[in-house]
């Protein structure tokens, strides 16, 4: 169901008898509590039940032993505000992907418009607008980051400027438009940075009529602040240039869904070798060629997993507090203040792992039982996801 962006107060909400919690910080990736609280939509206390504040709740959720997290992060889709694009119609798939546990998506650009204006004044309109539709309209309540330009040649400080007043604050991939070599992009995305706009860059060969190849070069001269889908989108550099993009530069690797499987489990082994997995962050890709992948961040949290071998409680840190560190988010990860946004996971019934963490690790996907977002229960059993072996339930309502 598509809401306004601002509707409905959680009020006072308590989720107990957790039995895992994942706090999305890679730096302690599992809590020692088996309490929430929340008012209004932010987490206010995280502990055991009988040192949390739990007078006067709204709504009480017993969580029945099974696995709290933080909502999941797209970190990199291709929204277009309304209900239609040549891809795929916008609502369904963003609301489906909420049922995939993902409660914040964020704009690569808007790219899929049809008859997208590529002149100066028309890409600033279109970013402003986008931003604008999902600032004031959840898809299923999940919060789209929207109103990321494809910069095209011309451009100057002042419409970055003109952009980050008007409330843009993303970039779309640099590459996608007429700005390829590194020299020109490097000085748009450092005049974007100055301006408080972060930057993504296309990373691979062309993916769209109009792209074309941004090789490991251009990727280090830019030095656009998040390595767009390093494992390409669809088609990858070769792996070696990858690692080196790893090593060479400090910003943030990407990993996606729609990309080359193979290298990304490189890219992650790399991230990990190199002792900086908190620059490694998850998205989808989509909507694009292949369609939309409603359990895409899920599949790529087993997918490293499982295949790169790293635990499975550290991966979901990837798709949850470094996305919100590194994009600035008050999400993703489950501390005081901070909004929420939760996914309940148990283990697929059925599954060969006897614990959700162990199956993940094995490759199964979790069943979800529940997504909240800001406080407020957005589904139940998901429709997606194999069933989960136990589920929460609200237990009371004041």
């Amino acid at each position: 169901m598509a809401e306004a962006a601002a509707d409905a107060r959680s009020g006072k909400v308590v989720i107990r008898n957790i039995g895992l919690l994942l706090s999305g910080d890679l730096d302690r990736p599992i809590l020692d509590a088996d309490t929430l609280v929340v008012d209004d939509g932010l987490i206010t206390a995280v502990g055991k039940l009988a040192d949390c504040n739990t007078e006067g709740a709204k709504t009480v959720i017993d969580a029945r032993g099974t696995c709290v997290a933080p909502g999941l992060i797209d970190s990199h889709v291709h929204p277009v505000f309304g209900d239609w694009t040549p891809r795929q119609g916008q609502l369904g798939w963003i609301d489906s992907s909420m049922h995939g546990g993902v409660t914040t998506m964020i704009s690569a650009g808007e790219v899929h418009l049809p008859g997208r204006p590529k002149d100066i004044v028309g890409l600033k309109a279109l970013a402003i607008t986008a931003q604008r539709a999902f600032d004031n309209f959840r898809p299923g309540g999940v919060k789209v980051l929207a109103g990321a330009p494809v910069i095209e040649k011309g451009m100057v400080e002042s419409d970055f400027a003109e952009l980050a007043a008007a409330g843009v604050k993303l970039l779309g991939e640099v590459g996608l438009g007429s700005v390829k070599a590194g020299y020109e992009a490097k000085e748009m995305v450092a005049w974007a940075r100055k301006h408080g706009i972060q930057s993504t860059i296309h990373t691979g060969g062309p993916s769209i009529p109009g792209s074309g190849l941004i090789d490991k070069d251009v990727v280090l001269e830019a030095d656009a602040d998040i390595i767009g889908h390093i494992n390409g989108g669809h088609t990858a550099l070769p792996e070696a240039h990858v690692c080196e993009l790893c090593e060479k530069s400090s910003r943030g690797i990407e990993i996606v869904h729609n990309g080359n499987e193979k290298v990304a489990i490189a890219a992650a082994q790399a991230a990990m070798q190199l002792k900086c997995p908190h620059r490694v962050i998850l998205g989808t890709d989509g909507p694009a060629g292949s369609g939309v992948q409603p359990l895409g961040i899920l599949r790529m949290v087993a997918m490293l997993s499982s295949l790169a071998n790293i635990p499975a409680e550290l991966v979901f840190c990837f798709a949850t507090g470094n996305t919100a560190r590194m994009r600035q988010l008050n999400c993703g990860l489950i501390e005081p203040g901070r909004a929420a946004d939760f996914v309940f996971m148990d283990r697929a019934q059925h599954s060969a792992g006897r614990t959700l963490l162990e199956s993940v690790q094995l490759g199964d996907i979790p069943g979800i039982g529940m997504v909240m977002i800001d406080g407020l229960v957005r589904c139940g059993r998901s429709r997606n996801t194999p069933p989960a072996t136990e589920i929460p339930v609200v237990s009371s309502v004041a």
